[in-house]
């Protein structure tokens, strides 16, 4: 049974991290070869499985130690059905796949979970398409109906959520949306921005949220924002409204470089970890309620370290 599932806590205070960029991290830390960025494919061996193991492991040590609760994301961005199909996976193999994924954080919850690091499991879904462009769009019907395959299985574990991270435009996030509202599972929903602060779709973020909130009756639990670099968020920082609060979710990338400039890159663009925190700070007096904090490309452990303890010198927000 979830342990969470109706009652999410990051929902009502207190910093919550998240881990970094997991492929970036396997790819140029440890020197893995991940096809199509598809770390799920790790979780068919004892290998594997060690790998990814260490790797939470030292995300929940850093909330352990900070005294900050964590969301943990499953290691399945790439875990649906077109993209696992390169590799190979059936869909019996793929819906295991994304249930090994569960239960590999479960015991990592188990071993590190505290009364005041509670340790929250979230299902990560990723784009259909590609996650820097949006190429060709789904209704919000057909990305209901693609998406459906991996938010069901998860909905039959021990998962407390979902999270659809690097969308690109509104209805693949609605499909998203209405997909995990049919199943009952809570579902924080992360657009991506191009340097200007918009989607990859040209969509204003403002634009997007009330989209996707007005079409699914405001279902998402929150609303993040995921491979950008907070210097790319300026612009939107300064925009009013009430809709900056349903924003509780920044995992910005390392590097200031566009998506364009990323793709081409045959380097890892580290950053700052500690310019990197400060810049998180910074963007918690615009987004207020902002407390779900990680990285995302070309982030790690340092970074997100990093975060912590500048989010936990801020003011705390709540519900």
């Amino acid at each position: 049974m979830s342990k969470y599932r109706g009652n999410l806590p990051q929902l009502r205070s207190g910093i919550f991290l998240t881990d970094g960029g997991l492929e970036t991290t396997l790819i140029f830390h440890e020197g893995l070869s991940l096809p199509f960025f598809a770390a799920f494919d790790l979780l068919k061996n004892e290998d594997g499985l060690r790998v990814l193991r260490r790797y939470f492991e030292r995300y929940a040590s850093i909330a352990r130690a900070q005294g900050v609760g964590l969301v943990l994301e499953t290691p399945t961005w790439r875990a649906n059905r077109d993209w696992a199909e390169k590799l190979g996976y059936d869909s019996p193999a793929l819906a295991d796949a994304n249930r090994r994924s569960v239960g590999l954080l479960l015991e990592i919850r188990k071993a590190f979970e505290t009364a005041r690091t509670r340790i929250v499991i979230s299902g990560n879904l990723g784009p259909r398409g590609d996650g820097y462009n949006p190429g060709k769009r789904m209704s919000a019907g057909e990305a209901q109906a693609y998406h459906v395959e991996q938010i069901d299985v998860f909905c039959g574990t021990d998962a407390d959520m979902v999270a659809a991270l690097t969308m690109t435009y509104t209805e693949e996030a609605i499909g998203v949306a209405r997909a995990a509202q049919a199943g009952g599972m809570p579902v924080a929903i992360s657009f991506t921005t191009e340097t200007d602060g918009r989607l990859p779709s040209g969509e204003a973020l403002r634009e997007a949220i009330a989209r996707t909130d007005e079409a699914t009756d405001g279902y998402p639990a929150y609303y993040m924002i995921n491979c950008a670099h907070p210097t790319h968020l300026a612009s939107v920082a300064r925009e009013e409204g009430g809709w900056k609060d349903r924003v509780r979710g920044l995992r910005a990338n390392a590097s200031k470089r566009s998506h364009a400039e990323l793709d081409e890159s045959t380097d890892l663009d580290a950053g700052n970890p500690i310019e990197l925190g400060e810049q998180y700070r910074e963007l918690r007096r615009a987004f207020g309620r902002l407390s779900v904090v990680g990285g995302c490309c070309g982030t790690d452990h340092r970074h997100v370290e990093a975060i912590g303890l500048a989010m936990g010198s801020s003011a705390v927000g709540t519900t």
